[in-house]
């Protein structure tokens, strides 16, 4: 078989060439096989293998791959033709890994700084309704508790869509594909238009009997304005799930600033809505809804125009298959089930709170929702784990040495922000309670909790950090178990606190013991001497390795 040979010119970027009847390496497309489906992070190839070589700019800097030049000389019968605008990702730059510990810090928080964006804008929109309605009734801020708890809580059961669209997208593009691009985002699409309008049938249907249900019949003077609220945010429930596929199609095209941008306008509209609607033509509690409704069906346009605009149509719908169906349920379930055990825990604490009254009732919803807007702010971190810790885990140029000094660095930024966002975060409903609501009665319970809030946000980063570094080697079975144990603690903790009658200030310190057994557990997992980054033997958390065609 003739090869043709692979030159390097120091005036211009390295330019690979394959026969016409090869083609480059990549993972494969689905559904996977069953080995395959218990991982759904992005598999490495093996060191014969060349790496897939789609990556944005800034992530080649980051990922030197010193040798490989070498290695694509010798096993050459695949290789990849890149544009003279790109370079091999590795040529010119510095392992992440390989840097000292200032400057790792310093790529991280560089790294880290565009996601923050995408994860504050959901929380900031319902920590604007709480502001808002805080202002005008008790009735209504204590109302919004259970109502955001069917509006957005229950949004998570539906996350699996975003990863199955990141993970999907990915592999595709990684084969250079774009048609099987555009069948992922079509079905995908379509699982998500179709979600929405069965939430959307739901809502209508079931949502008084569900909120019924939750505050119990004691509360019973909340209902009106809760189904108020959620059968208008209801009406944005096919638009909220399409939006979340198109975004995680883009972020899996390497692209935040499209969503970001879109999240941003929304943000902006649902302030803007909220002042008119609720302070000066009196809607209330129907007015804020209203607002964020419209927030996320724009949000959810944008979206799909931004896919439009990459030369895809996020118009095109397909009916899944039964195996592609259920290969993206096999994929997320994973993290569908650490999803969701996060999710019962905080529907707990308010299902609790409600039984207090609705003073209490609505100071726990200024502080949970202060909570969650603080919180988001240590995601990003996880997602630098999952990014960077991969190759040095289990990739061609694996290095555990390099991984646990990632760690450490990841792990000083997550105090650091802990810190800050404890100080800060606790500062507001102490020092500026008006902000939320005029009444003495609501914040003076916001104020009996305010050091189990900063116990239990102080920890929340550094718990990010050493989650997605778990998730980056792909201990998806451990992370699922142990947030599965550390909910049946914290429901049962709660069950007594409430039982006994230790009121608001107990749900919290339940919440702070649900924060730390999170951290202890995955802490433990990394040290184990069985852990991720001890041991030698990593076969039981790779994926099956990939044959080059």
């Amino acid at each position: 078989m003739p090869f043709k040979i692979l030159h390097y010119h120091s005036s211009s970027s390295p330019r690979i060439h394959y026969p016409n009847n090869l083609r480059p390496f990549s993972p494969p497309s689905f559904p996977f096989t069953h080995q395959s489906l218990s991982s759904p992070t992005i598999s490495f190839p093996s060191s014969s293998s060349p790496l897939p070589l789609h990556f944005s700019s800034q992530i080649r800097r980051r990922f030197a791959v010193p040798h490989e030049a070498s290695s694509l000389e010798t096993e050459s019968e695949i290789g990849v033709e890149v544009p003279e605008n790109e370079q091999l990702y590795g040529t010119g730059g510095e392992e992440l890994g390989s840097q000292g510990l200032s400057s790792q810090m310093k790529e991280i928080v560089t790294f880290t700084g565009p996601a923050i964006g995408l994860w504050i804008c959901g929380p900031l929109m319902s920590l604007i309704d709480t502001a808002v309605i805080g202002q005008g009734s008790a009735v209504e801020l204590a109302a919004l508790g259970p109502a955001t708890v069917l509006c957005d809580y229950t949004s998570y059961v539906f996350m699996f869509l975003s990863i199955a669209t990141s993970n999907m997208v990915a592999t595709a593009l990684a084969k250079q594909d774009k048609n099987e691009v555009q069948h992922h985002i079509s079905v995908l699409l379509f699982v998500g238009l179709m979600s929405g309008f069965l939430m959307l049938l739901l809502t209508k249907l079931m949502g008084p009997v569900a909120l019924t249900a939750f505050v119990g019949i004691k509360n019973a003077d909340i209902i009106p304005a809760s189904n108020t609220y959620i059968q208008i945010r209801g009406l944005a429930w096919p638009a909220i799930l399409t939006g979340w596929v198109a975004q995680s199609a883009s972020l899996g095209m390497k692209d935040s600033w499209g969503p970001l941008k879109a999240l941003a306008v929304a943000s902006i509209v649902n302030g803007i809505g909220d002042v008119v609607l609720c302070m000066f033509l009196g809607y209330g509690i129907a007015g804020a809804a209203w607002a964020t409704m419209a927030s996320q069906v724009i949000s959810a346009y944008m979206m799909i125009e931004a896919l439009n605009k990459k030369g895809y149509n996020g118009y095109s719908l397909s009916v899944p298959s039964s195996g592609e169906f259920l290969s993206i349920l096999g994929l997320a379930a994973p993290v569908f089930l650490t999803m969701m055990s996060k999710v019962v825990f905080y529907s707990l604490l308010i299902y609790f709170a409600t039984s207090m009254g609705t003073h209490t009732m609505a100071a726990h919803q200024v502080m949970i929702q202060t909570f969650c807007m603080c919180t988001v702010w240590g995601e990003p971190l996880s997602q630098t784990a999952q990014s960077f810790m991969p190759g040095l885990i289990n990739g061609v140029n694996r290095s555990l040495d390099k991984a646990w000094m990632l760690l450490k660095s990841l792990l000083i930024i997550g105090a650091m922000f802990g810190l800050v966002l404890g100080t800060i975060g606790t500062s507001v409903p102490w020092l500026f309670p008006n902000l939320f609501t005029p009444e003495g009665k609501i914040i003076q319970e916001m104020h009996k909790v305010l050091i189990p809030y900063f116990l239990a946000l102080v920890i929340t980063p550094p718990t990010h950090c050493l989650e997605g570094t778990l998730l980056a080697g792909r201990d998806l079975k451990y992370i699922s178990l142990s947030m599965t144990g550390c909910l049946s603690l914290g429901a049962l903790v709660l069950l007594v606190i409430s039982s006994r009658g230790y009121g608001l200030t107990g749900c919290w310190y339940a919440l702070v013991g649900f924060q730390w057994a999170r951290f202890l557990s995955a802490l433990r997992r990394i040290l184990s001497p069985h852990g991720i980054l001890y041991s030698s033997d990593l076969s039981h958390y790779k994926l099956e390795k990939q044959k080059a065609a």
